[in-house]
């Protein structure tokens, strides 16, 4: 029986020209699979014809969007996940989600080997084949580019080659993943940290500077998912895909950052998130008011955590697993509404209500009805600093 790949498709030069190589290469059959995470581009039919015309026995397309946004990015929400306190895991998400796609495809078709379209240099390439260990300890991982050496410049070639239905234009400068919950940007002249970004870089946001009419919207959150924008139910695809047009009209979500990669470099990196930076900021505003303070303390520990092994790859390990049943614990009381301004880049918190709020005005306040009893309070300081005054009494004898 003839050996099986299932190839992560794109649709692409890259993974088109991938079809041939890696049947020439291996002596497999390759299936192609092709996920939709709302990156946008070309219509999945058309994909799908594509990948069959350059080769693949079968083709798959799958419309994950909804998937994508209540399984991945809404954990990535409630965790109020930001590496390295900024990127808010817009690749590293989508990545488990095409996994699951590629492994049960290789599963439904009797594959062997599992093929992606990452370099050696990146994140990716460990996302992809430590996600699909995981669901299925047997499958083989390939990467042309990686293992076969399989240059820009050899894929043009075998494309003209081989008479391939792809167009080989001219390549973006620039290295881009898109999802719907955000874009990343690398390579071209911004592999040069000294260099600012400019305007062609973006797509997701407009320019901050430019002056424009501020944008109010309320965001209504139950157990920490959010369900409604000015009052009107969404799901989460929804919420994400309409603050992206709002937050990003405003010029929210911009990040331009030198991060850690798990391959021990360190990569220039330009984000556009605004969907997503809006609901984190507002997820963690609403957070400030309902959870109690010991339990917001230590899952601020546990975020910083959950998104270094997000970022990291492991997806479906048994930590990551076990840190998602806290945060889903954490979040039953994050009910409410927030209000923010969305303007000039930034998306500021205005106003907060909660009907498990744990702030009390009469305890909070200075004027009268305070109910806060600050007689209290100099016994409190005295139990309170007792450690440290015997210590001091010691260490300055």
């Amino acid at each position: 029986m003839t050996e099986r790949v299932v190839l992560a498709y794109s649709g692409g030069l890259d993974t088109s020209v991938a079809i041939g190589w890696i049947a020439e290469e291996t002596g497999a059959e390759v299936i192609a699979v092709a996920v939709d995470v709302g990156q946008g581009g070309e219509d999945l039919d058309v994909i799908r014809k594509r990948a069959l015309a350059c080769g693949a026995v079968e083709a798959e397309v799958a419309d994950a969007k909804d998937e994508f946004a209540d399984e991945y990015c809404l954990p990535a929400i409630k965790a109020n996940a930001l590496y390295m306190d900024r990127y808010p895991l817009v690749s590293a998400l989508s990545r488990p989600t095409i996994v699951k796609h590629l492994v049960a495809a290789a599963q439904k078709h009797g594959a062997t080997t599992v093929a992606h379209g990452c370099t050696g240099k990146g994140n990716d390439q460990v996302r992809f084949e430590a996600g699909i260990v995981a669901l299925a300890p047997d499958l083989k991982c390939i990467a042309p580019v990686r293992d076969y050496a399989m240059t820009r410049d050899k894929a043009i070639a075998f494309c003209e080659a081989k008479g391939l239905p792809i167009a080989t234009t001219k390549k973006s400068p620039y290295s881009i993943d898109q999802n719907v919950f955000g874009r990343a940007v690398e390579t071209g002249f911004l592999e040069d940290i000294w260099n600012a970004p400019i305007e062609d870089v973006y797509e997701y946001t407009q320019n901050p500077a430019v002056a424009r009419e501020p944008d109010e919207v309320v965001i209504t959150f139950k157990e920490g998912v959010p369900v409604a924008l000015d009052g009107r139910p969404v799901t989460v695809l929804q919420a994400i895909q309409q603050l992206n047009e709002r937050a990003g009209a405003q010029g929210v979500g911009r990040i331009d950052m030198v991060e850690d990669r798990l391959v021990g470099i360190k990569s220039r990196e330009v984000y556009e998130a605004p969907g997503a930076i809006a609901l984190i900021t507002a997820h963690q505003e609403l957070e400030n008011v309902t959870v109690e303070r010991e339990l917001a303390r230590y899952k601020r520990q546990v975020e910083q955590r959950w998104g270094e092994l997000v970022y990291d790859g492991q997806w479906f390990s048994p930590l990551k697993r076990a840190l998602d049943g806290f945060i889903t614990e954490a979040n039953q009381h994050v009910n409410g509404d927030i209000r923010m301004t969305l303007h000039g880049g930034r998306a500021v918190v205005t106003g907060r209500r909660s009907e498990s709020s744990l702030y009390d005005f009469n305890l909070a306040t200075y004027d009268t009805g305070d109910t806060f009893d600050q007689a209290a309070a100099k016994g409190f300081i005295d139990i309170y600093s007792l450690s440290s005054k015997i210590a001091a009494k010691r260490d300055l004898a």
